[in-house]
């Protein structure tokens, strides 16, 4: 049994066809406890209700998709750690990790095992420019979505705007389009300030920007640490406009700020979850109602897109399923139709989709569109 297992480990480290496992295995690394948590779940649970169907319908070639998934705790050296033991483990693919620094820390194990990784639940434009031969990005970029906030606010007639940003890859990447916004706009912020991603002293911060009477905040952080953020910034007296990225698209950021929640912008990388008429929400309804899922949440969308677009790229691999065959499939996916929604791979091209909208939590709890 131990030879046995050790054949197999062999195989899989030298990227041989699937044949040798009963199961196609996914890896998977992120933030399951810690500030991200409820995204990370709502995402992961998201993945899973497509490809879940994938399975109920005979799988791929007729092996089922086994997704490991990895507690790191949102901290980047253990998100490589936790990568390298899924490689090790013999994954085809590393699959729907959180976090730009986190991301950061895997990319040398892509390079070294020549697998892929795809729909890295991040908008980091170091995934996208240059390209990597190994990432397939799903979701729009950070600095797409902070430009378009920004312009959102302008349009609002506002001109007093602070930026708040993590001091990580994360929030310089998102300040970048931030500040883009303002320089298109020809404004400047009234304040730029930056905090430490782990134990943060958000409470002078706030003050510092209630003192300085600005008009609207966005805020780049993780979950908890924005809803920190509010909780402080309320509490000095301002009333602020606040607005935010998609990593905090989730009804557990929304459940977390509870009352504070009301009129808070949330950036969108995918149509509402309401959308009925685009036929991806609509097929993510139906298998969400058929699994007993109360509803939907944007996170969860982002999940289910990303599972479909790994389908997608298994498929197109054929049956010598392998590492070097599943990245050859996605690199020439070409275009392919979410439903509704169009993402298109090529070799010089892995950005995936470019949709960026905004939305607000309304007084029920939801983004309103």
């Amino acid at each position: 049994m131990r030879l046995r297992s050790v054949a197999i480990a062999l195989c899989c480290g030298l990227g041989l066809t699937a044949g040798a496992w009963a199961q196609i295995k996914i890896g998977q690394t992120a933030g399951f406890s810690g500030p991200v948590a409820a995204g990370v779940k709502e995402t992961t649970d998201g993945a899973k209700l497509y490809l879940n169907s994938v399975n109920a319908a005979g799988g791929i070639n007729g092996q089922s998709i086994e997704l490991i998934s990895l507690d790191d705790k949102f901290e980047p050296p253990l998100a490589a750690e936790n990568a390298k033991k899924l490689i090790e483990q013999g994954v085809l693919a590393l699959f729907l990790n959180r976090g730009t620094p986190h991301s950061q820390a895997i990319l040398p194990l892509l390079a070294e095992h020549k697998l892929a990784l795809v729909a890295p639940s991040t908008g980091a434009m170091l995934l996208h420019k240059p390209v990597n031969p190994y990432v397939f990005n799903v979701r729009a970029t950070y600095q797409r979505e902070a430009e378009r906030a920004i312009q959102h606010l302008v349009g609002m007639g506002v001109s007093r705007i602070a930026l708040a940003q993590v001091d990580d890859s994360f929030g310089a990447d998102a300040a970048t389009g931030a500040l883009k916004g303002l320089q298109v706009a020809k404004l400047q912020a009234v304040a730029h300030l930056v905090f430490p991603r782990v134990k943060p002293d958000l409470v002078p911060l706030m003050a510092q920007l209630a003192k300085a009477d600005v008009q609207a905040l966005l805020f780049i952080g993780s979950g908890d640490t924005v809803v920190e953020g509010i909780q402080a910034l309320r509490a000095a007296g301002s009333n602020a406009q606040v607005a935010t990225l998609s990593n905090n698209a989730s009804a557990g950021f929304v459940k977390r700020l509870d009352k504070l929640g009301r009129g808070v912008i949330v950036s969108q990388v995918f149509p509402s979850e309401r959308s009925l008429n685009t036929p991806m929400i609509r097929e993510a309804h139906e298998l969400a109602k058929a699994a007993g899922l109360a509803e939907l949440t944007p996170s969860n969308l982002e999940g289910f897109a990303a599972a479909k677009v790994l389908v997608a790229g298994l498929r197109k691999a054929g049956k010598d399923l392998s590492r070097a065959s599943l990245v050859r499939a996605l690199d020439g996916l070409g275009k392919y139709d979410l439903g509704g929604l169009e993402l298109q791979f090529s070799s010089t091209d892995h950005t995936g989709l470019d949709y960026a909208d905004l939305a607000i939590i309304g007084p029920d709890g939801k983004f309103w569109r």
